[in-house]
């Protein structure tokens, strides 16, 4: 097992396939001028299936879900899925994508073995589209998301972020066409893990703004606390239900307590908490020819030195040098 001085158990392995992305996202990376890892610096396609047979044969992982930057831009992804499904206890296994591809592939991941798809879309306008992506690329979101609820990707789930003064008035619009088209939608607040540096704490639309911006035409109850478990989104009850929508406060009510996650950036390194600033290298230890017993201790060890939160309100708080396209959300 994965476990922390705390009692907490990692179950749920993020995976991050690439740094890569085709979109710009003003709150992950700047249009510009960023440095990719180099292709000997990735895992290889064979070694992303060692360690994630690994994790869950041997450290008790039962969920993977696949990441990025953008996954979709991996070449290796549907035979990468396809091994992982096919390993014994199979775990469950879900895709973080922006969409753009989707379409495409959407069948093939299903066949492969993809239970569900988790899709980032903050607009409904493509012009807002455009101001947040800096890419014209709004349509293609919007056919890989019919694509997926065609090919049975089910439920098809939404991420939006909300951004002061840009799109932050369409908090109630986007719930309106996540509800009617049954998708299920989870707002996010932003995170200083953009790779410019760039997050104000000041600009962040927070949790209690977007409920607040909710209730303007909704009326919101809170689900019953034990469904959440340790699943990152606070839900609640729209109109009385059973429709719902999530909100994920990492910054203003973190979700450390109940954390059971681990994640494996692109460049085969633990990351015991989506803002740490340390890492455990499992690729150099893979490459230099440990056993998997010697692997599995490595990851343990990551694990066991868990802090007890992330320390995003404490003063000395510092932001991972490493951003989110190169850590895997």
């Amino acid at each position: 097992m994965l476990l922390d001085t705390y009692g907490r158990q990692a179950v749920d392995l993020r995976v991050s396939l690439t740094d890569r992305c085709n979109l710009r996202c003003t709150y992950c990376m700047p249009e510009e001028g960023l440095s990719w890892l180099g292709r000997d610096d990735l895992l290889t396609d064979e070694e992303i299936v060692r360690l994630v047979g690994l994790a869950v044969r041997d450290l008790g992982v039962r969920e993977v879900r696949f990441t990025g930057g953008e996954p979709l831009l991996r070449p290796g992804l549907v035979p990468i899925i396809a091994a992982c499904a096919a390993l014994d206890p199979r775990p469950e296994i879900s895709l973080t994508t922006n969409g753009i591809g989707l379409a495409r592939v959407a069948t093939a991941l299903r066949d492969a073995g993809v239970d569900r798809v988790n899709v980032s879309i903050d607009t409904l306008d493509p012009d807002t589209f455009v101001r947040l992506t800096r890419r014209r690329r709004h349509q293609d979101v919007l056919d890989g998301l019919v694509a997926a609820e065609a090919a049975g990707l089910r439920p098809v789930k939404l991420n939006a972020v909300l951004m002061r003064g840009v799109n932050d008035h369409e908090a109630a619009d986007l719930l309106a066409w996540a509800i009617e088209r049954r998708y299920q939608l989870r707002f996010i607040e932003q995170m200083p893990l953009d790779a410019q540096h760039g997050w104000d704490r000041s600009q962040m639309v927070t949790a209690e703004e977007i409920l607040a911006l909710l209730r303007t035409r909704f009326t919101l109850e809170p689900e019953p606390s034990a469904v959440r478990a340790a699943a990152p989104a606070e839900r609640w009850l729209v109109d009385g239900g059973p429709a719902t929508v999530g909100v994920i406060a990492s910054v203003t009510r973190p979700f450390c307590r109940a954390c059971d996650r681990t994640r494996l950036t692109a460049d085969g390194q633990v990351r015991n908490c989506l803002f740490a600033t340390g890492e455990t290298d499992l690729r150099g230890a893979l490459r230099a020819g440990a056993s998997d017993t010697e692997l599995a201790e490595l990851w343990r060890a990551a694990m066991w030195g868990k802090k007890a939160g992330a320390g995003i309100d404490a003063p000395e708080f510092l932001q991972p040098e490493r951003p989110m396209s190169a850590i895997g959300g």
